[in-house]
């Protein structure tokens, strides 16, 4: 039994890997790419709040990154966020992620800055706020300890939902960590009802 269950691990870590790879080459060849094919055009695919055709970033703005620094600042909380919102059940991801980029692009859109808003970091923004709100919606010793790691050595991001650096997207932070506590209690009540 043992050696089945270790068989199902190993191939649950290795899915989990997958996925989190083939959402970081995304990020990586479309920003390669825009460097060197489009000089950094595709931003203008981004979330370009009050437009109609600014509608359409809410699908792309999470794909797109001003720049590898601005990638590289995403890639590692990303993958790290992304695997601890998994660890229950790897649909989870795909869950949160939907709801945070629906969230976010949609409050980007109604309030944000004039500007085109891109990057990966309203996802890291809702993975943050998933985690640290599963405890408290789910409410078991699992999700409780996890919600605390995370906040332990996470929590400092929570500055990141205020306005700070002209550029920065404070918004898409703010309502990617908005998507994912509504995204958190989604799926305890989900939990709740299957029990």
């Amino acid at each position: 039994m043992r050696n089945q269950e270790a068989k199902l691990l190993a191939q649950e870590l290795k899915t989990q890997a997958y996925i989190l790879g083939g959402f970081v080459a995304i990020f990586w060849i479309v920003e390669i790419v825009d460097l060197l094919f489009f000089g950094g055009a595709l931003a203008r695919l981004g979330i370009k709040p009050h437009s109609l055709t600014g509608l359409r970033g809410i699908l792309f703005a999470p794909f797109l990154h001003g720049g590898l620094a601005h990638l590289i600042a995403n890639t590692i909380p990303f993958i790290t966020l992304g695997w601890f919102v998994m660890l229950q059940r790897t649909s989870d991801f795909f869950i949160v992620t939907a709801i945070t980029m629906l969230v976010s692009g949609l409050g980007i859109w109604l309030f944000g800055t004039p500007g085109f808003h891109i990057g990966a970091s309203s996802l890291i923004f809702g993975y943050l706020g998933f985690l640290l709100l599963r405890g408290y919606f789910q409410r078991n010793f699992a999700s409780i300890l996890l919600s605390v790691i995370v906040g332990l050595f996470y929590g400092g991001l929570l500055l990141g939902v205020l306005p700070s650096q002209p550029g920065i997207s404070w918004e898409g932070h703010l309502f990617g960590f908005i998507g994912g506590v509504l995204a958190a209690r989604l799926i305890a009540k989900q939990k709740r009802s299957v029990r």
